[in-house]
């Protein structure tokens, strides 16, 4: 069938390009606006009175790989963000002053990455940040003034705690060590001491985790998955350890908290199965979010609020809409949109997004979500309820099967720029929530262990074998494509099912399973059970034997379909290795693969400029093997640092880009 609609190619650059703006916060005394824009073309902070945003001004000048993280210091005179190098993910915070854009390195060390500990209304003008200068594997809790950058050493962690948990008062409450055996044991602290609380076993590991504490120390957030399957919100009194229930879900775990800027008291809570649901501790919270929920289109979250409690930040978006950011006044109800943050694509016509339940060959649910192309028949979701329970398109189309990252992760409903593009292409996107996502219960999570490139593949090739037999995948026209461990799945789909796929294209995926938990950052050493547990363990026989038997690099020379690839030189988790050596057998095998190398990326591309690049060779690529639409390469190039070491003959319009840019 002909690929070819009305509808107009949506550039690549309004989709793939900077946010106009993005991360709207207010700041704690309601004053000011902050958001992260372009100034030259680099995302940074701007501030604006919040009686003229028209008004703002940027108050940082990073020219190299923009800000992607900020928040609001308690003070309201200064702002925090985290930068890196070249995408090394060695994190240093930084503060700037308000009123002068002074920009300070509160970590002027090499070789770090630091992770902000704490901020509190009771000391404005400092913070708490753990570094592994010490120790490159655990991090020690520094006291940082923000005025004058001082520091000073608040907890030496030498009895190498993977995480700590502080009240409002800067005292730390509990702490967290790794288990030999996997899992972790919570520790409370007490006169001076650390006493065993309780523990928590490998299979609750990934959902069970502390979610903070009250403003008065009494009593702390627990989110729970022990004796039970889906999590639960509890309310635990830290003297008697007694826990109250606050919320569960029948289908899904608690996702997001909606907490009390200055009490820190739970007042709602959200779970998504298909789509997201809010949930209201506090009556008046909840009357707030029915008046968003019927004023907004699409999910809302409220990412900031002042400390009075008078003012939100509100965002919203659907599958339909990128995401725009409202101001919500408490007191008299009214909702007023900011900005949207892709404001260029209201032009264009977006698709919606249907969500499905994919029956799994040994009976799991697959929630799934499935974009059609322009003049598909979307019956798929007859009622609108997002159960994808009609009849799909009436004509078969080529599909990307698009998998998250993780892979301890999830797919969700909402706008998603990739599903949008591919659409726009002419194909069918299908992202599917393999067995080891998050968010649908520890046993969901835990039938994925030691199941990489096993059963978590079988569920991807359940999902392609679904939409074919419901019509809306052409048997022989499907792509796969993702990065990190979506990466891994392109490259085991094709290595161990060449015969399924068409094409595959791979962003920072690891091809050698042993090799990646052998150089996983020293930082990461407190996981390091988890991934032991749920991969192989490196350290016995049987567990090299799983990992060389699930490791794509074994059985490269049984790829034969056309293979993309995309690495950043600095990727500290999946190391430039990984692609290395993956395309080096093809190589001598005279496979088909194209290799791009950024030199000044890490895991993920952050600099438009390169994810540009990226997008449009993919682009090009699923053209030639799919047939679906494509924009020409043009100067999508430009300012990239895109290397090709191999194979740019194999993809339409790579070598005369690469010649004239």
């Amino acid at each position: 069938m002909s690929l070819e609609n009305s509808k107009p190619l949506i550039p690549r650059t309004a989709i793939f390009g900077n946010p106009s703006r993005t991360m709207c916060e207010i700041s704690p005394d309601g004053a000011r606006l902050a958001w992260i824009a372009p100034r030259d073309g680099v995302l940074n902070i701007w501030v604006a009175p919040i009686s003229d945003i028209a008004a703002a001004e940027p108050v940082t000048n990073d020219c190299n790989r923009g800000i992607r993280f900020y928040e609001w210091a308690r003070n309201n005179t200064h702002l925090l963000y985290i930068q890196d190098e070249g995408g090394d993910e060695n994190w240093h915070v930084h503060s700037v002053e308000i009123a002068t854009a002074i920009d300070k390195d509160l970590t002027p060390l090499k070789s770090i990455a630091a992770q902000l500990h704490g901020l509190s209304a009771a000391f404005p003008d400092e913070l708490i940040v753990g570094l592994n200068d010490r120790d490159a594997s655990w991090h020690d809790l520094y006291r940082i003034n923000l005025k004058t950058g001082n520091s000073e050493l608040f907890f030496l962690n030498d009895s190498e705690f993977g995480s700590l948990t502080l009240d409002r008062a800067y005292h730390i409450r509990l702490a967290e060590k790794p288990l030999p055996e996997g899992g972790r044991v919570v520790f409370r602290h007490h006169d001076g001491a650390f006493d065993e609380l309780f523990r928590i076993p490998h299979e609750d590991d990934i959902t069970t985790f502390i979610a903070g504490f009250d403003a008065a120390g009494d009593a702390y957030y627990l989110i729970d998955s022990l004796g039970r399957d889906k999590t639960a919100l509890y309310a635990v009194n830290f003297e008697s350890g007694e826990k109250h229930l606050l919320g569960e879900h029948p289908k899904a775990d608690i996702s997001n908290l909606l907490v009390h800027p200055r009490t820190y008291k739970a007042e709602a809570y959200s779970v998504t199965h298909i789509r997201q649901e809010w949930h209201a501790l506090d009556e008046k919270v909840g009357a707030d979010l029915d008046t968003l929920i019927e004023a907004l289109s699409g999910e809302i979250n409220v990412p900031s609020r002042t400390e009075a409690d008078d003012k939100w930040i509100v965002s919203s978006r659907s599958a339909e809409q990128p995401l725009a950011y409202h101001l919500y006044d408490r007191n008299t109800g009214e909702v007023t949109k900011l900005f949207s943050t892709r404001p260029e694509l209201e032009t264009y016509s977006m698709r919606p997004m249907q969500g499905h339940i994919i029956p799994s060959r040994d009976g799991l649910e697959l929630v799934s979500y499935l974009t059609l192309p322009a003049g598909e028949d979307n019956s798929g979701d007859s009622d609108g309820d997002g159960d994808g329970d009609g009849n799909g398109p009436q004509t078969p189309v080529p599909m990307v099967l698009l998998v998250h990252g993780g892979p301890w992760a999830r797919d969700s409903y909402g706008f998603n720029p990739d599903h949008q593009w591919l659409a726009n292409r002419g194909y069918a996107v299908l992202s599917v929530n393999f067995r080891g996502s998050t968010g649908f219960g520890k046993n969901f999570v835990t039938a994925g262990d030691l199941e990489w490139g096993r059963k978590m593949h079988d569920d991807l090739l359940d999902a392609v074998a679904w939409a074919v037999g419901q019509g809306i995948a052409q048997l022989n026209k499907v792509a796969i494509m993702g990065g990190s461990y979506g990466g891994y799945a392109t490259l085991a789909g094709l290595a161990f099912t060449p015969e399924i796929f068409a094409c595959g294209v791979d962003l920072v995926g690891p091809s050698n399973l042993k090799t990646l938990i052998d150089t996983i950052p020293p930082y990461w050493q407190s996981f390091y059970e988890n991934f032991a547990k749920r991969m192989g363990d490196p350290r016995t026989e049987e567990g090299r034997a799983l990992l060389a038997e699930r490791s794509p690099l074994n059985k490269a020379d049984q790829i034969v379909k056309p293979l993309l690839i995309g690495q950043g030189a600095n990727d500290p988790r999946v190391k430039q290795a990984e692609s290395d050596q993956i395309v080096g057998v093809m190589q001598e095998k005279g496979l088909p693969v194209t290799y791009l190398l950024y030199p000044d990326e890490g895991h993920g591309f952050a600099r438009p400029e390169n994810r540009l690049s990226f997008f449009a060779v993919a682009e090009a690529f699923l053209s030639a093997h799919l047939g679906g639409r494509a924009e020409a390469i043009g100067d999508d190039f430009s300012g990239a640092a895109i290397e090709v070491p191999e194979g740019a003959t194999h993809v339409p319009g790579l070598t005369d880009a690469l010649s004239t840019r």
